[in-house]
């Protein structure tokens, strides 16, 4: 069990829903504010935002491997650093955004990608950090938010088990046991066939925490379904509207879908339950409509049970099916109407 804020993440508890951000403020603090309105309005018990500046992730370089010439990406012909310029939040809005989170009841984080970042995040008092997938391999930095003494959320893209592992060693070798790990696949969009959910509960076998997943498919089925798998925390990039564009629109999560969300893995939640065989409580009342082995002609003392004067048939207030052919050929002792449930003590 770890704490976040006022929020229990464990299985005995409901889906922590985190709502990320991202640069999806479109660099206007007041459809910030919005975003956070929308995701409180929700349902969402996190909001989450990312800190660094351009030249915090990167430097000012427009050729070679600073240039984005992948065809396949969202962001191509876009130069890293103008795009970290495009999507950052600004530092100055951190404050008004958290004050805004406090007053909608909703809490609010940050992913640090820098030494800068975690000083600037600890003056605010943030109640935990999120490592992003591009920086899980930054041992340092992890080490850093691990000493803060919060938990800590790590995103598994792209890493293998060796660089999980040290991941966790480095927040552990802290004294610092507040672990989250998050399934994660850095597409964006990513396709449920490429998710492999199934990892998740080995995640959490393996490594002895909190898991749950980093989703950036459509939809909410892979959310719901991971919720079945052990996931006690989903997180999705949120914004308004995907029409409104911004770096990272097209693979956002729109206001009814994250109502949706929140609503669907609470309701996978409380359908995980226990093993559990027989009626339930709620069942008990059910018993009566099954099938059971009732009269349906007259008959007289001395009549011969055949296949034309009982039958199997609802209600369920005699005895079982189950009994049908070693009653056939059997003698009625009394008259029994019909639609009278059968029972043991009529026969012989």
């Amino acid at each position: 069990m770890i704490k976040i804020a006022n929020a229990v993440i464990s299985k005995n508890h409901k889906p922590f829903i985190i709502a990320e951000m991202s640069g999806n403020h479109n660099h206007s603090l007041e459809r910030a504010l919005e975003i956070v309105d929308a995701a409180a309005e929700a349902g969402a018990h996190a909001l989450k935002l990312q800190t660094y500046t351009a030249d915090t992730i990167t430097i000012d370089k427009s050729d070679g491997e600073f240039f984005i010439s992948d065809a396949k990406s969202l962001w191509k012909g876009e130069t890293l650093y103008n795009l970290y310029k495009q999507a950052y939040t600004p530092w100055e809005w951190h404050k008004p955004i958290m004050d805004r989170c406090k007053e909608k009841g909703i809490i609010c984080f940050s992913s640090p990608f820098d030494f800068t970042a975690v000083d600037f995040l600890e003056e605010l008092n943030v109640p935990a950090y999120k490592i992003a997938s591009f920086e899980n391999i930054d041992l340092p930095l992890i080490r850093k938010v691990a000493l803060t003494g919060k938990p800590v959320i790590v995103s598994t893209g792209m890493a293998n088990i060796q660089e999980i592992s040290e991941a966790v060693e480095t927040i552990r070798s802290t004294g610092n046991e507040q672990v989250i790990l998050l399934k994660c696949t850095s597409t964006y969009p990513a396709s449920p066939e490429n998710t492999n959910i199934l990892t998740i509960p080995h995640l959490g076998q393996t490594f002895g925490c909190e898991v749950g997943l980093s989703d950036h498919t459509m939809g909410i089925g892979v959310s719901v379904a991971s919720i079945v798998l052990g996931a006690t925390v989903i997180e999705k990039h949120f914004t308004l509207n995907r029409e409104d564009g911004g770096v990272d629109s097209s693979f956002s999560m729109e206001p009814a879908e994250l109502k949706a969300l929140v609503i669907e893995t609470e309701r996978a939640w409380q359908a995980l339950g226990k093993i559990s065989y027989g009626p339930t409580e709620k069942e008990k009342a059910s018993l009566v409509f099954r099938r059971s082995l009732y009269v349906v002609a007259d008959m007289k003392a001395g009549d011969v049970i055949t296949d034309k004067n009982i039958k199997s048939i609802r209600p369920g207030l005699g005895m079982p099916p189950k009994f049908y052919d070693k009653v056939l050929g059997k003698r009625v002792n009394q008259d029994i109407s019909r639609g009278t449930g059968l029972h043991w003590d009529m026969i012989g």
